[in-house]
């Protein structure tokens, strides 16, 4: 019986997640038409903002009933969904002409997305509605943010090309793991990964800050990368010693 309630709330969830998520896109093309027209943003703005939502519109429709088993899609996950809305909206400004103006928008808006990432994770446990898909959400949104938030930060002369491995750091491990299986094993909690994936996002989004400059900026980017990198040599190393403890 519970297995059948189960099977059953997962076929009632794709309704109230795709109103859910059909609301955030009406609100996210209205935000990103009015910054458009405000900051006289370059005509493909709405097109690039949308499209980067439409992407995490998918993704989570296509692994939502698989890994989230509830009826509801949740506060924690629509707290998750609004960060990806804002990372679509700091997306978009990829390639736009950035003055002051729109420079502090990004910052405002890079703040919010990393101070609601304090917010998703707490409302789960508080709801007893944590899941695998909820975890997974989080942590891609996380990954987005920061590559956006490097990208943001070479565009705006912050910090030099390099500053865009803190946001491809992830990805290339994720793209390794293809061609090696022992980096795919799971990792145990580290409280270190958590620590430096949370100094990561704070030093970008300081970055961004308009009162701030070079040399301050790349000097920041650079400490936050270089523990960045620090970490995910240990756990590779980590990885790489457990996977020898396991061949036969």
């Amino acid at each position: 019986m519970a297995a059948k309630d189960t099977s059953s709330a997962r076929g009632r969830l794709a309704h109230p997640a795709g109103v859910v998520i059909a609301l955030t896109a009406i609100a996210l093309a209205a935000a990103a038409t009015v910054m458009a027209r405000e900051l006289a943003l370059g005509p493909a703005y709405v097109a690039k903002v949308l499209a980067v939502f439409a992407v995490v519109a998918a993704l989570v429709l296509a692994n939502l009933r698989a890994h989230h088993p509830f009826a509801r899609f949740g506060p924690a996950n629509q707290v998750t969904l609004a960060r990806a809305a804002l990372v679509a909206l700091l997306a978009g400004l990829a390639g736009e002409g950035i003055g002051d103006g729109p420079g502090w928008l990004a910052f405002a808006l890079a703040l919010a997305a990393a101070v609601l990432d304090g917010v998703d994770g707490r409302l789960a446990r508080a709801t007893g509605m944590t899941s695998a898909f909820g975890a997974r959400f989080d942590m891609e949104t996380d990954a987005a943010l920061v590559l956006v938030l490097s990208v943001l930060a070479w565009q705006l002369g912050k910090a030099g090309p390099w500053v865009l491995a803190s946001g491809l750091a992830r990805y290339g491990f994720v793209a390794a793991g293809a061609a090696l299986p022992w980096l795919r094993r799971p990792l145990p909690p580290s409280f270190r990964r958590r620590l430096v994936c949370a100094v990561q996002m704070g030093v970008l989004v300081a970055v961004l800050a308009p009162a701030l400059a070079p040399p301050v900026t790349s000097v920041l980017a650079a400490a936050a990368l270089t523990a960045l990198c620090y970490s995910f040599a240990a756990d590779v190393i980590w990885l790489r010693r457990h996977s020898r403890e396991h061949q036969p």
